[in-house]
Order: C-alpha cells, then sequence, then structure tokens
C-alpha cells in the first residue's frame, strides 16, 4: 500500500511514531465496530485529507498488512461524509468530489445543518463511529480524547480522532512525504480554510510587500498561527474599533489609576524542608513593588499537582499570578499540569515551544510526546524575547518563571518589562517607594501609637519587623507618595520622646 509504504521508508522518526499511533487507533476502531458501523467526515481540508490516507493506510492493515494478497486499496470501503454548504470555496467542493472518484468513496452528501442532517443520517444508517480529522488546537478540540463520545444533546456515537496529537507541522509533513493530492488553496497561501466569509490566505505568507501572492501553506514557519487567516473581513462599520487582546479584554491600559494585585507561588518540596532557601519570592516582590502592584500573597506547595492547582485555583483571581520552580522534564516538575488543572483544560502538545526547546537540547527532544512542550490547552500564550532562549509562558493571568536563580530572575524579569512596553503585557503604575525608622522601644510601648498612626495614614502600609544585626525595632512605612511617609514618620516620632528613633538608610 502506497501510503504505508512511503512513511516506513521516510527518515522523518517523528512522522512515522505519529503514522504507527494513528494507524493503531483507526485498526483498534476497527476491531470495535464493523465496517457498516463505521463513517468517515471528509470536509476536503488539509486535516481531512491527512485522515482519508490515514484511514486507507489504517484498513489495509487491519486486513492483513503486507501479508495481504491485495498490496493496495482499489476502493474505500468506510462511508463518507460530507457536508456541503453554500458558503464553501469552490476549490474545497470540486477537491471533494476529485477525490471521492479517485478513491472510490461512498459519499453521502448532506446540505442541511450539521446536527439535523447527522440526525437524519444517524437514523438511516447503523452508524456507531465517526472518524474525525480534529487536532488540539481546533476550537472544537477542548475535552476531547482520541475516543470521546458525541457531547450531551447531539446524536449518540463515538468521536474517533487519529490525529488528535498531530500539529501543523505533522499534516504538512505527512501530505509532503507521501505526495498525495490537497486542496489547490492552499497553494494560494490559506493556511486554514472555513468558509468564504471567514477565510483569506494568511498574511504571514504573502510576498514582499504584494497583497495578492503568498507562499504556499506548508512553508509557514509557526504552525500555531495556522489560524491567521481565519478572520471576517472588516466592514467600515469595524473600522476604528479598539483592538481585543489574547485574552478577551480590550488593549488599552483599563487599570491606570487602580491598584493591581499579584499573587507569588513558588513549588518545591526543596523549599518546604528547608533544602534551599528561596530566594526568588522575595527579590520578586520587590520588583513588583517597583512598577507599583501590591503582592497580595506569596505562598509555597509541594511538588504535586493536585497541590499547585488548589494554589492556582484560590489566587488566579489576583490581577496576575507569578509561579516558579517545578517546570522542566523531571518527574518533580509538575506546575504545567497544575495550571491546567486549575482551569479545567488538559495539556496539549505545542509545536513551536517544541521548536525552542530542540533547539536547547537537541536529539532528546525526538519521539512522539515531549513533557516539557505539553502546555495547557486553549490558555496558552507563548512571550518571546530575543534574549531569552526560550519564551515565557502566560496561561491566561499566571505567568511561568522558568528561573531558577536571582540572574536568571532579573533577566526575565527584564525581559517582561521590555514586552510590556510594547504590548501592555504588565500594565506600570507609581512605584512604592519606603521608608524605615529604628527604635529600642519595646513592642508593647510602641504597639498603641502605632495603632493610631495606621488610623492616620490609611493609605500607608505600616509593618515592624526586629533585625537580627542590631536587634532593634523597625518600623517600615511603605507607599506611593514620598510626603505621605516623611509625615507619617514625623507623626510617629511626635509621639514619643525626642530621639526615640532613628533613619535607616
Amino acid at each position: 500500500m502506497e501510503i504505508d509504504r512511503a512513511i516506513r521508508e521516510c527518515s522523518d522518526r517523528r512522522l512515522q511514531t505519529k503514522y504507527n499511533n494513528a494507524t493503531y487507533v483507526i485498526q483498534r476502531a476497527l476491531a470495535l465496530y464493523s465496517i457498516e458501523e463505521v463513517a468517515f467526515s471528509f470536509n476536503g481540508g488539509k486535516d481531512s485529507t491527512v485522515l482519508l490516507h490515514l484511514l486507507r493506510a489504517g484498513y489495509f492493515l487491519h486486513k492483513g498488512g503486507q501479508n495481504s494478497a491485495n498490496g493496495d486499496l482499489k476502493d474505500f470501503p468506510i462511508r463518507t461524509i460530507y457536508f456541503e454548504t453554500p458558503s464553501a470555496f469552490p476549490e474545497i467542493n470540486s477537491f471533494t468530489y476529485d477525490t471521492a472518484a479517485t478513491y472510490g468513496l461512498q459519499i453521502d452528501t448532506i446540505r442541511t445543518d450539521f446536527k439535523s442532517g447527522l440526525e437524519a443520517l444517524l437514523k438511516e444508517k447503523p452508524i456507531r463511529a465517526i472518524f474525525l480529522g480534529v487536532r488540539i488546537g481546533d476550537p472544537t478540540a477542548v475535552g476531547q480524547e482520541q475516543f470521546s463520545p458525541s457531547s450531551p444533546g447531539w446524536p449518540a456515537f463515538m468521536r474517533v480522532n487519529p490525529i488528535l496529537d498531530w500539529s501543523y507541522r505533522d499534516v504538512w509533513a505527512f501530505l509532503l512525504t507521501c505526495k498525495v493530492n490537497y486542496c489547490s488553496l492552499y497553494d494560494q497561501g490559506y493556511t486554514s480554510i472555513g468558509s468564504t466569509y471567514d477565510t483569506v490566505p494568511n498574511s504571514l505568507l504573502s510576498i514582499g510587500d504584494s497583497s495578492d501572492k503568498f507562499k504556499p501553506a506548508y512553508l509557514l514557519a509557526d504552525g500555531r498561527l495556522e489560524r491567521a487567516g481565519r478572520a471576517k473581513r472588516l466592514s467600515s462599520s469595524n473600522y476604528g474599533q479598539r483592538p481585543v487582546d489574547s485574552n478577551g479584554s480590550s488593549s488599552p491600559d483599563l487599570h491606570k489609576n487602580s491598584m493591581l494585585t499579584a499573587s507569588i507561588i513558588a513549588v518545591g518540596d526543596e523549599f518546604l524542608f528547608g533544602t534551599v532557601e528561596d530566594q526568588l519570592g522575595p527579590n520578586l516582590c520587590r520588583k513588583l513593588h517597583s512598577i507599583g502592584w501590591s503582592v497580595m500573597q506569596l505562598s509555597v506547595v509541594h511538588n504535586n499537582i493536585d497541590s499547585v492547582a488548589e494554589e492556582v485555583e484560590q489566587k488566579k483571581s489576583s490581577d496576575m499570578v507569578f509561579i516558579y520552580g517545578g517546570f522542566g522534564p523531571l518527574h518533580s516538575d509538575v506546575t504545567l499540569a497544575g495550571i491546567a488543572k486549575a482551569f479545567g483544560v488538559r495539556l496539549a502538545p505545542d509545536e513551536e515551544f517544541e521548536e525552542y526547546l530542540r533547539h536547547i537540547i537537541g536529539d532528546q527532544c525526538i519521539g512522539d510526546r515531549n513533557e516539557m512542550a505539553q502546555l495547557p490547552e486553549g490558555i496558552t500564550e507563548l512571550l518571546h524575547h530575543d534574549k531569552l532562549s526560550v519564551p515565557l509562558i502566560k496561561c491566561q493571568n499566571v505567568i511561568v518563571l522558568t528561573a531558577t536563580n536571582v540572574l536568571e530572575l532579573e533577566k526575565e524579569w527584564d525581559c517582561l518589562i521590555e514586552l510590556t512596553k510594547s504590548n501592555d503585557l504588565l500594565t506600570l503604575l507609581e512605584p512604592y517607594v519606603s521608608k524605615q525608622v529604628m527604635t529600642n522601644l519595646s513592642d508593647v510601648e510602641i504597639a498603641q501609637p502605632l495603632s493610631k498612626l495606621c488610623l492616620e495614614f490609611p493609605d500607608l502600609h505600616i509593618g515592624c519587623y526586629r533585625t537580627t544585626r542590631y536587634g532593634s525595632l523597625v518600623v517600615s512605612l511603605k507607599g506611593k507618595d514620598q510626603e505621605r511617609l516623611e509625615s507619617a514618620a514625623k507623626s510617629l516620632e511626635k509621639k514619643f520622646q525626642p530621639g526615640a528613633f532613628k533613619e535607616m538608610n
């Protein structure tokens, strides 16, 4: 069979692994259901084209593979469903019917809406499972597995997703390696095809300054951006509207004059056992205060998925959560899994992030499953900076810092601030300023006057601590107005004998 032969003769180990896993899922489905009970949803796009040829190969292997008397398939026995809509590209329609003729597809063309058309088909045919070309990253993929029952409210059938873990790059590697035909729109710069109303060529593939010449889809460098061409054309009423960021919030600074809060989570048993002293947390607190943010809590949790998830769940009401520790390939590196659980999503392969990892760890990154390239599905944004070998990870309002020491934190923080200046990642407010005065008075002597001072200056953060160096009591005043700090210090001094307090540098 030409597909199986092409894959086995190629040198792409990753593609071979993806192929083996996908055809295993197909063979498993064909063992569970009779040929009359399965169907294939084909829409003429690149993903369903890949699935068509995987199904041909999977059926070939299911029937005996290399030991079969018939080395090639002339007719495809699995029922094929095609939902034809008035807004479909003519090229998609022609490619679909040409493909049906080439491979002998038994096509059921449905021209009603997807749900009602499917209900009618399942009432007429004994279909119990449908092969779909869904990939992680597709809007409909969230929560699905390779075998997933249909959603509540839909007719009952098993969704079979053989290429769920395939990336954009995997899809094109397969199509080009197997040298099969695909829709001609992909050679015109289209990277993800919907309807004629919401699909345009991907501008990232434009040639020079031209607006009508594009490179083919397989030359898109960043597979995460395949849907960049899936945007409705702007009507005149849309022009001048404010852009929206990736989380759906308006780009302008909505918090300019309000207080922003951050929570910090450190992940690591080494902190809790006292094996290692945490230096990143206090350093990060100071950095956040330097941009005017208030840190509400700094917590340390075990290297445990549930512990991380519970902590993120509690803290994600903050404007931003910073988390460090527990990132890497070790069994104890559970931070990303914990974040995914907190947001109710799963970890999914990220093609772009894996490419960065390949440059760092080389051949150790080969295979169908690189654990470090599994990121929370549908909520992850990579924060790129030229000074970082690997982008920082942002999951909604949670920023994952990979720093393991203060120097690395300094570098990552500087990059975050630079990114903020170009895309409003973090709102920069008036920085906190501080003033410390030291005294030899006892806690009891100072307690009541200090309580009164807090009532006089409710806008300031007033605290006390004892220094191990001097053994004296330090009163710490923090706020955003230096004059208010000076006034508070003078008010405190007036409550005691002259010379009771000494200003610290």
